[in-house]
């Protein structure tokens, strides 16, 4: 560890030292201006991430190069006066080469006319691609982690590489965090997954990263997103295709950890005339360990007890996902189309849980053994209708989604407990359990976003949003007796929970010469109902609230930009943590939801400065009320411990986020990422059970380091390391101790870069490890987990078809109630 931490800052020395030399040497000389200009197609429309060079006119010698941004345009500063052509190169495309430009001593700006690329006649063999986009970009509004072409994205999930990215970290139980803070909202291409953290968790891991184009880190949303999400949105784009043509994608992945595990995907994209028709299929098969080791102390009236628990829970997942779709242009402005998507994810689990009890730390008398078998399905099927008409050439439009999605999970687990002294003697007769726990969720959502421009620096945006959620859970519990299994009504339940929620929203925009602003507000209205059939309880609630936001961008120069923004958030309670069912590991073990949790609240500040376009730094403040937080409570009369969510009085987080991409040679550039926070908790509640019987204020600085180095050893072989260290942090409760990781790959592309095969290696040396504490008053509970982590895989994916086809990139309206699904 000692010499991990040294590494670490010997690196970021190296990075700042990198840094404030090309400050120095970059510095902006009198008399230098900026020359820009845009590409666009044959069509008319923005050629992106072409590579454009400017070069001298008398010789055409290179001066600076660039890439272009998804809007076709692109700059270069600091540019001394002369005389100038710029020339821009594209895939499939003839070199299109500006006429001369003049740059004069008293330039500022010179604006080169937009370029025309022209399709290429000659053969795609003798095209070299020059330019790629960086791992990672700043937007104005938003991170992008660009994972296409990422060695460490081969053969991974969209879990793992979710979990590379800055900023982004997941606990033991899958909860994913964006500085520091739980509550993040997982959006697939603009669309809310409606999903809990296991089954949003379970959909992660069986999504192949190598259908993923880029992550979307949004922490700070405008009122045109759903208001859900207190840490922000995480955004992951999967590829598309648009143009005529065929064109398609295999991949095939054998990974070894403990044990094999494999993955397969293809994609395949198709346009004819006014029709494109799109599909992806991907299967998987994983097989993992986790071990963990708990130990804790029950105070009771008069004595304390000691348990030491060891689990070894090991997982077989298969994965069956599907996602297909077409575009229909009636009309040059008027586009429809459908998505339909789901997936078929048997798997099952085997655990064995060994619990040592005794009166004394370390000395035992007795122990239990549980074995559990667990069998479970997990189905979707969602379909999704849009209509986007582009109304005229000012950029008035209007899009209307409609989806439906449907979730059915089964769950089918026998527990089974036997009772031994120390001496391995019999102490009791085995007590035998089993669950058969069915659940069905229903989405309905309608939206509609109109766009309407004033001039080409003002324009307004208005919509709305209708979502109706129902879910159905029945836990039908049995207990063995002599006389066979019958009704265990102590733990059999029947929980239907229901939810409509109506939103509209107005956004105003306007851009000055160097400032942009943008003004908005979303009023939603919900109404929610959730039914305990078996105690006869019903928990109904109505609330309408408001949700500004406001975001300020100011251009101080060619290379000083810093922004603000804020908005208000809500976070409702996830359908899994409102449905009261108990789940086992043994019986002194469990999880347990509660039915009567409220929304939290969240509001967020954010200031961020962007220097020379790729050094990122964003300071952010949030405060929480009612914040949804785990805890654990001691049952002193069962001598049981169990995990539940509570509502808190308050959390309050200070975040700061330093992005540097750095190029220390042509063949070895890279990306470093620091994340500092601090996440303090209240609490005044008194709720007898909890650490501090509830009572609580704690809170601690902690950090994040993330590293990312690309060597381009030839140019169609590379290697990309990661590093990645986090400090010890507290959250409410839990006091989560230091982690870290080296992931490591190699790339070689082979057949003209139509096929590539990847080595990669996560967690090299195995050192990744999930160690938690809940320690207060005579309470000390002791959590080591560690996850099958190390693990070697060997990718192989081949290109066939036109590599020009790209199809309609759409988002659809039911993503915010699918991000709240969880396994029931």
């Amino acid at each position: 560890m000692k010499s991990l931490i040294y590494r670490t800052i010997c690196f970021i020395a190296l990075v700042s030292g990198y840094t404030a030399a090309y400050a120095q040497s970059a510095a902006p000389a009198v008399g230098v201006a900026k020359v820009t200009g845009s590409l666009v197609n044959e069509q008319g429309k923005a050629a992106d991430y072409a590579t454009v060079s400017l070069l001298k006119a008398k010789d055409s010698i290179v001066v600076k190069g660039a890439l272009s941004n998804e809007n076709g345009t692109y700059s270069f500063t600091g540019i001394r006066p002369g005389n100038y052509v710029v020339k821009a190169t594209m895939v499939g495309y003839a070199p299109g080469i500006s006429a001369p430009v003049s740059v004069t001593a008293s330039s500022t700006t010179v604006n080169v006319p937009a370029i025309k690329m022209q399709p290429s006649t000659h053969n795609l063999n003798t095209v070299n691609v020059v330019g790629t986009k960086p791992l990672i970009e700043r937007r104005s509004d938003r991170t992008v982690v660009n994972v296409e072409n990422s060695v460490l994205a081969a053969g991974n999930s969209a879990m793992e590489i979710l979990e590379k990215a800055p900023g982004v970290s997941v606990d033991k139980d899958d909860n994913i965090s964006l500085n520091g803070k739980q509550g993040v909202t997982v959006m697939i291409n603009d669309k809310l997954t409606y999903l809990s953290s296991a089954q949003l968790a379970t959909l992660l891991r069986s999504t192949d990263g190598n259908t993923i184009q880029s992550l979307e880190i949004i922490s700070n949303p405008s009122a045109k997103y759903d208001a859900a999400g207190n840490s922000g949105i995480i955004n992951i784009k999967l590829k598309k295709n648009r143009e005529s043509g065929t064109n398609g994608n295999l991949t095939a992945t054998a990974a070894l950890g403990k044990y094999f595990r494999d993955n397969t995907s293809l994609t395949l994209n198709h346009k004819e005339g006014k029709f494109s028709f799109f599909g992806t299929l991907s299967r998987g098969d994983t097989k993992r360990e986790n071990n963990i080791h708990i130990d804790r102390n029950v105070p009771g009236a008069d004595s304390t007890t000691y348990f030491s628990q060891q689990t070894k829970m090991l997982d077989d997942n298969h994965y069956n996902n599907y996602r297909v779709g077409a575009d229909f242009a009636m009309t040059s402005k008027n586009t429809l189309g459908f998505v339909a998507s789901g997936y078929y994810n048997p798997d099952g689990s085997n655990n064995n849980n060994t619990t040592y009890i005794g009166s004394q730390p370390n000395v035992f008398s007795s122990y239990q053994n549980t074995l559990t078998t667990i069998s479970q399905t997990y189905k979707n099927f969602a379909l999704n209708i849009n209509d986007k008409l582009e109304i005229d050439s000012n950029g008035q439009a209007l899009s209307v989604d409609l989806d439906y999605s449907k979730f059915n999970n089964n769950s089918n687990a026998q527990y089974d407990t036997y009772f031994y002294n120390l001496n391995g003697s019999t102490m009791a007769p085995p007590q035998m359990l089993r669950n058969q726990t069915p659940s069905t969720i229903d989405i309905h959502t309608a939206k509609a976003d109109y766009t309407l421009p004033f001039n080409k620096t003002t324009k307004l945006e208005f919509g709305g949003k209708y979502s109706d959620v129902k879910t159905d859970n029945d836990l039908e519990a049995q207990i063995n007796t002599p006389t066979g299994y019958i009704n265990d009504t102590t733990r059999t339940n029947h929980f239907i929970y229901s939810e409509k929620i109506g939103a509209g929203y107005v956004n105003f925009n306007k851009s000055f010469k160097k400032t942009s602003i943008q003004f908005g507000v979303r009023a939603e209205n919900t109404s929610s109902n959730g039914n305990l059939v078996n105690s006869h309880q019903v928990v109904d609630r109505n609330y309408l609230n408001f949700f500004p936001s406001a975001f300020i961008n100011q251009t101080i120069n060619d290379k000083n930009e810093i922004g603000f923004n804020y908005s208000r958030r809500i976070d409702r309670p996830s359908y899994e943590d409102l449905n009261p069912f108990v789940y086992y590991l043994d019986q002194y073990t469990y999880m347990q939801g509660n039915p009567f949790l409220k929304p939290q609240y969240t509001n967020a500040f954010e200031i961020n400065y962007t220097y020379n376009h790729n050094i990122n730094v964003t300071l952010g403040y949030s405060h929480t009320s009612d914040v949804i937080t785990e805890v654990i409570i001691t049952d002193t009369v069962k001598k049981a411990t169990y995990q539940t969510t509570l509502n808190l009085q308050s959390q309050d987080s200070y975040n700061l986020n330093i992005n540097v991409p750095y190029t220390f040679t042509k063949w070895w550039t890279g990306n470093a990422n620091f994340t500092g926070f601090y996440l303090g908790f209240k609490s005044g509640n008194s709720q007898p059970g909890v650490v501090n019987n509830g009572y609580l204020n704690s809170g601690k600085a902690a950090y994040q380091i993330k590293t990312t180095s690309t060597f381009k050893i030839t140019k169609t072989f590379k290697a990309e390391f990661m590093t990645n260290y986090q400090s010890e942090l507290q959250y409410g409760y839990y006091t989560v101790k230091a982690q870290y990781n080296f992931d490591g790959g190699l790339s070689q592309s082979l057949w003209n870069k139509k096929a590539n095969i990847k080595l990669s290696v996560s967690d090299i040396f195995n050192t990744r490890k999930n160690n938690v504490i809940a320690h207060s008053n005579d309470n000390i509970i002791d959590i080591h987990q560690k996850n099958e982590t190390r693990v070697g895989r060997l990718t192989f994916t081949y290109n066939f078809g036109n590599s020009k086809i790209k199809a309609r990139d759409h988002q659809t309206g039911a993503d915010d109630e699918k991000n709240r699904v969880k396994n029931q």
